[in-house]
């Protein structure tokens, strides 16, 4: 399980840092600060998109989590939000540290 933690979160931060050079070429060239937003990221990647999503969720009985939390999270840049993301399950599939020297209570 951690091995799949460790190569989803390596995926997440290459994909994050291939869409921060990617968002900061578009500002360049526009001469404008520019980020993809997760609300656009979805839009390009699912047929649905949003409104699809949307419809899932008030389907699942749960319309309060849509309102409040994913109207807010969808509107975070997608490449940082990926970075951040491979971050934390790279640190949750680490390794755990090897002990240094010996133990003295023995």
């Amino acid at each position: 399980m951690k091995f799949l933690a460790r190569s989803l979160g390596l995926l997440l931060v290459a994909a994050g840092f291939i869409g921060l050079v990617i968002d900061g070429t578009r500002s360049i060239v526009n001469n404008d600060i520019s980020f993809v937003s997760l609300n656009g990221l979805v839009n390009a990647v699912f047929p649905d998109g949003v409104p699809g999503l949307q419809a899932r969720v008030a389907q699942r009985s749960i319309p309060w989590l849509w309102d409040p939390v994913l109207v807010h999270v969808l509107q975070f840049p997608a490449s940082v939000t990926g970075f951040v993301l491979g971050a934390l399950l790279l640190w949750l599939g680490q390794k755990p540290l090897e002990p240094i020297g010996y133990l003295a209570g023995r």
